[in-house]
């Protein structure tokens, strides 16, 4: 029997552990498979309609409009995904894959990160579906099958949608939320709405020198010229500066603000380079927002306790700020680590996104309004501000097709809840998975008609 209860669907999606992997030999194509059949059962109405496959196990779904004529025109698209990064289960208090629903929260892997927001869209859809509703303009639903490693399927949702002539209105994929305790002295709740992404960029440092025994070791081996070139590159960060979206963040955070903090907020952008700063002394999230940051995940060296490595290894995943290049972070990291014999390699770079339109006094945007709007609407305590996402999502490539490309999860999310994304205990609170379904139901309600299409 197919449940009504939009958490017992939620929980059922949840425990399916449907682990992405860049290997496509290591993906559990079985666990993909059973999702995607839960899902038809569970969402029937979504999927009667128009529905392609994106990839291996993505989901393309049109929801036609109102006017046939127009309608296709600018659609809508709301983005979600369905695959998870792996769990560590010694470190979880439940079940990773259990979907437990206990103290007002659904536990599991994949609640905040994203199978939460695909439950919502597809349980707004669906609501509205049942009752006759038609949107006024296309909506599609892309559900990518591989965002924590590849992207692969919405590279080619973009792709079909550009073979189709499609070119979205606005597109909204996850990476900014209703986020509590965000900021040092801000006690509302700042609703973030992404409308740019950092490049991602990653590089290794590689040393190669005279490896041996463990019992004769000389000077400035490979490890350790290697420590000493992670050591100076941690010691000297690239320079800290406020983007325009963060300006304007800052802007709306102001009179939320304690009266010593007001000012600088709000006059941010005035202040140049020592806003900055300024930010940068304020936490890891906040200092995030004004610099390209470098993060050292990987080390390789010795296949044993007891021999010197000949060649030492490390990966550093580099997030480049709007404003900075991809050059100029190698020059940066070259410059920094000051030594030859340190190989500096660019396994991958991205250079940072485009930046989305966002309303500031005197200039509005129809789309950004509407996602603020219904922000104000559905979490009447939260400030709605742009900022710039510090993470990759899916929607990057949708940039190619949209110029409107936002991220926006309409959960509320503590701080706590944000720092379990990736880690160990993500969970959703079960009062906010229903505001996120209302929030969805309202934003496919409220869609404008596409210019000299039906009115709304």
């Amino acid at each position: 029997m197919t449940p009504s209860d939009p958490v017992a669907k939620l929980q059922e999606i949840v425990a399916i552990p449907t682990v992405s992997s860049p290997d496509p030999d290591l993906t559990p194509a079985a666990e993909f498979d059973r999702l995607l059949a839960a899902m038809a059962r569970l969402w029937p109405r979504v999927h009667a309609l128009e529905v392609t496959r994106a990839g291996t196990h993505g989901l393309l779904i049109r929801w036609p409009g109102r006017d046939a004529r127009t309608s296709p025109e600018q659609p809508l698209v709301l983005m979600a995904h369905l695959d998870v990064v792996p769990v560590v289960a010694a470190d979880w208090s439940r079940d990773p894959f259990g979907a437990e629903v206990t103290d007002g929260a659904i536990w599991g892997r994949g609640t905040l990160d994203d199978k939460g927001q695909v439950a919502a869209i597809c349980e707004a859809v669906e609501s509205l579906l049942e009752r006759g509703f038609v949107p006024a303009r296309d909506v599609w639903l892309s559900f990518g099958c591989d965002e924590e490693v590849t992207s692969a399927s919405a590279r080619a949702a973009v792709r079909e949608l550009r073979a189709r002539g499609v070119r979205p209105w606005m597109v909204l994929d996850e990476g900014g939320a209703v986020a509590g305790g965000a900021f040092p002295g801000i006690t509302a709740p700042v609703a973030v709405v992404g409308v740019t992404e950092k490049g991602l960029t990653n590089i290794a440092l590689t040393v190669t020198g005279g490896g041996g025994h463990a019992s004769t070791p000389a000077r400035n081996g490979p490890a350790v010229r290697l420590a000493r070139a992670i050591t100076r590159l941690d010691r000297s960060p690239m320079g800290a500066r406020v983007p325009g979206p963060t300006i304007e963040l800052f802007r709306r955070l102001a009179p939320h603000a304690p009266a010593p903090m007001r000012a600088a907020l709000g006059n941010a952008g005035r202040l140049g380079p020592a806003a900055g700063r300024l930010l940068a002394l304020a936490g890891p999230e906040a200092a995030a927002l004004a610099r390209t940051t470098f993060a050292v995940t990987m080390l390789q060296g010795s296949p044993a306790r007891n021999v010197i490595p000949a060649t030492a290894t490390a990966g550093v995943n580099i997030r480049v700020l709007p404003g900075d290049t991809v050059a100029s972070v190698l020059d940066h990291v070259r410059s920094a680590i000051g030594d030859d014999q340190v190989n500096v390699e660019l396994i991958e770079g991205e250079e940072p996104w485009p930046v989305s339109p966002y309303s500031v006094p005197g200039r509005g945007d129809e789309a950004f309004d509407l996602v603020t709007g219904l922000i104000s609407e559905v979490f009447p305590d939260a400030v709605p501000a742009p900022f710039v996402v510090l993470a990759t999502t899916d929607s990057r490539f949708f940039t190619a097709i949209c110029d409107r490309v936002y991220r926006f999860a309409p959960f509320r999310m503590s701080k706590a809840q944000r720092a379990a994304i990736h880690a160990a205990n993500e969970h959703l609170d079960l009062d906010a998975f229903r505001a996120g379904i209302d929030w969805y139901r309202r934003l496919i309600e409220s869609l404008p008609a596409p210019v000299g299409g039906l009115p709304v």
